[in-house]
This record gives structure tokens, sequence and C-alpha cells, in this order.
């Protein structure tokens, strides 16, 4: 029986870096795809789906940020961003636009491994197989529907929106839930998005970007309400838990 190994597209201008962490990550037990841009990702994307990709956010002809916000606008692939400046405003865009983690350069390359492992088993626990004949779970969020065992979210005319891992995990934290208070620790936890060097903001940011897809106000939230001092509660009527 053949083994399919995870499949990682790893993108970044600098050739040394590139070959280095593709011959760390073959070591590893992983396929690895190696890319000098957005141009010969998006060749081989077309090619042969990734099952995560690691992203270079600085180099010279397309910026990472720009590439995310394109991968993300068309698929949920997992994105891993590389920052050489370790810059918040960095992180805190990239996560905005998708990105389901990060790590500053240079990186460790036991911690690069870990984090993809981390991502990978995140994104696969948040896609359970339903049962032989057994009807999908759906759960109604203000202008959208969440198929729960789809892990897809579609609006009114049947139109998918693409979820990050990280994104699905909340919503279903959420609908497991309904108008129960949450903190952001318990969110964590439910989700299974708990990121041990995660900022304070990690989480506010996820809820900002979920409250754009199915707010029909992102700027005065109904349907996932922030509760001062506590955390966030889902109301699925749009009035109070």
């Amino acid at each position: 029986m053949t083994t399919v190994l995870p499949h990682i597209m790893v993108v970044d201008d600098e050739a040394s870096t590139r070959d280095m962490v593709g011959d760390y990550l073959k070591m590893h037990g992983f396929k690895a795809t190696l890319c000098d841009g957005g141009a010969s990702l998006r060749a081989s994307f077309d090619k042969d789906k990734p099952d995560l990709i690691v992203l270079d956010l600085n180099m010279p002809e397309e910026d990472g940020l720009s590439i995310i916000r394109d991968l993300k606008s068309r698929s949920n692939v997992p994105v891993i961003m590389l920052t050489a400046t370790a810059s918040a405003i960095d992180r805190v865009v990239g996560l905005e636009l998708g990105a389901d983690d990060y790590i500053a350069k240079p990186c460790e390359l036991r911690e690069l491994v870990a984090r993809i492992r981390s991502v990978l088993r995140r994104s696969q626990a948040s896609a359970p197989a339903a049962a032989d004949g057994e009807k999908n779970k759906v759960v109604r969020f203000g202008t959208k529907w969440l198929d729960v065992d789809a892990r897809v979210l579609r609006d009114d005319e049947g139109v998918e929106h693409p979820l990050t891992a990280s994104e699905y995990g909340l919503l279903k934290a959420f609908a497991d839930n309904p108008k129960r208070v949450l903190t952001r620790e318990r969110l964590l936890d439910l989700a299974n998005a708990r990121d041990p060097d995660a900022f304070d903001r990690a989480i506010d940011i996820r809820i900002t970007r979920i409250r754009r897809k199915i707010e029909s106000d992102p700027a005065h939230p109904i349907v996932i309400r922030t509760v001062r001092g506590a955390g966030y509660v889902f109301s699925p009527d749009g009035r109070g838990p």
C-alpha cells in the first residue's frame, strides 16, 4: 500500500532558505514543492494542490500578503507565514487575510515542522466524516449557513465561502455552544486552535474575520457578540443569550 505524504509548498525568493527547508521537510516525511514566488506558486498549485503552504512575507516581486489574499479568495489551504521582521503588524494583517499561523525568520526547523504538523492536525480534525445516511448538521450563522460535516460556509444562493481551519474550528465551537458566553481561553480549547506563542489579539482577529463573512453589519455584530470582560456569545436569533 502506497503511503501518501503530506504535500507542503515552500515559497521563498532565497534559494538557500528554500532548499534548506525543502530538504528538512523531505527528511521528516513530507513531500515538498519549492517555489521562488507567487507566479511559480500558482503554476504548481494548479497542477498539484498542496496540503499546506509555508510562505515568506517579504519577497521582491510580489509580497506574501498579496499572495495570501489571492489564495484565500479561492482556497482554504492552510498557510504558515514566515516573517523576517517578526513584525506584529505583519502578523495581524496576515491573520486578518486568513493565514493560519506564523513563525519568525530565521526559524528553527524543528519548530517549523511542529507548527506544520499542528496546523495539519487542526485542519484534519475540523473535517469529521458524516456517518453513512446521516444528514449533515447545518447551522444558521447570520447571512450564511455552516455545513458542519462538510466544513463549508454557504450563502442562501448556495455559493461557498472559503474558511480557514481556525475559522471553521471557532464556528463549530459556537455551533456546539449557542447562547453560552465563551471566554477566549475556552474558545481556543474548543477550536483546537491553541498556539503556545499566540499573542493577545489572535482570537479577536479571527472573530473579526468571521464577522465579515456572516454579519449583515460587521461593525455592529448581533450573531457573534462581544461580552465585555467575559468573551463572546453566539446568538442564533440575533438576540441576547
